[in-house]
């Protein structure tokens, strides 16, 4: 780990810094899964901020509606002008799909930031102060981890109610306990480092040692681990979109709503649970891989040989 700064080696401290990070980068570029999955990512990130241009139709459109009957939907490439075929309200289904993609960021990013935020609080007064402090939110964490996190999140959503901001506060808190854990921990590891343990000697008290040394140095792991959380974010965004907790109007582009409203169709447009579920497949995949080439690089005990 990069040594911390204020001690008497500052100068050391930042070469070595700056030749840590550059191993971290040169590991990357010899990693064909990072490169993969950066790309999934970027591509992912793209279209969902690009939505507006990219997307022919409206996010609500249904522009096909005379396409429709009870027993034939469109598939892809049957009708000039909508390249994956409609939806049964008369959507374009590549309109939802990009549109999708930006649904998902926003509840994978917000989410995933929510569990961050609250498990590094709780995780970094555990690893401060210890003692009984540590043992009460130690516990509490515990509770949290003995639930499985689709169902916590499930509950959660069932309680707010089936609007997006529910699902995304769903999701984070059941983020918290993993965060939580994984940053009091790092602390704990890093609490009787020399340069800890040099900074109490010079007395500098709690705080300025946790925030200053401490916490900086501990941050790694966490950073790495909320890579890996949004693939689960966006599954669990599409888990419970699929479940009704979402909210919104039926033909609202989300790749879980998508999923739900195409089970119906599956005898005679199957494209309709595909597609989508091929779009969360890739994305959670490329989030996924590029977590697990980040954690490879940041821990060389870990990488493979």
């Amino acid at each position: 780990m990069p040594v911390a700064p204020g001690g008497p080696e500052d100068g050391a401290g930042a070469r070595r810094s700056g030749s840590y990070w550059s191993d971290i980068f040169r590991r990357l570029r010899r990693n064909p899964g990072a490169w993969t999955g950066a790309i999934v990512v970027a591509l992912f990130v793209l279209v969902a901020i690009f939505a507006p241009w990219l997307a022919p139709y409206p996010e609500l459109a249904s522009p096909a509606r005379e396409h429709l009957t009870p027993t034939y939907l469109p598939g892809i490439g049957e009708i000039p002008g909508y390249p994956l075929g409609i939806d049964r309200f008369g959507g374009d289904v590549l309109s939802k799909l990009i549109w999708g993609a930006r649904a998902s960021l926003v509840i994978g990013i917000v989410s995933t930031l929510f569990g961050l935020v609250g498990g590094m609080l709780l995780g970094a007064i555990a690893g401060a102060f210890g003692k009984w402090v540590d043992t009460v939110i130690m516990r509490f964490v515990d509770i949290l981890l003995s639930v499985p996190n689709l169902l916590l999140a499930v509950s959660i959503a069932a309680i707010l109610g089936p609007t997006p901001l529910a699902v995304m506060i769903a999701i984070g808190v059941a983020q918290v306990p993993i965060f939580a854990r994984l940053l009091r921990s790092s602390m704990l590891q890093q609490r009787e480092a020399d340069y800890v343990l040099a900074a109490r000697t010079l007395g500098l008290g709690r705080g300025r040692v946790t925030m200053s040394h401490l916490l900086p140095n501990s941050v790694g792991p966490v950073i790495v681990q909320a890579t890996l959380t949004l693939a689960t974010a966006v599954i669990d965004a599409a888990a419970l979109s699929f479940l009704g907790l979402g909210g919104g109007r039926p033909e609202t582009a989300e790749w879980g709503r998508m999923l739900t409203y195409a089970q119906n169709e599956l005898a005679i447009a199957p494209q309709l649970a595909f597609l989508p579920g091929l779009c969360i497949m890739i994305t959670a995949f490329g989030f996924t891989l590029f977590g697990e080439a980040l954690r490879e690089a940041m821990d060389p005990r870990s990488r493979k040989r």
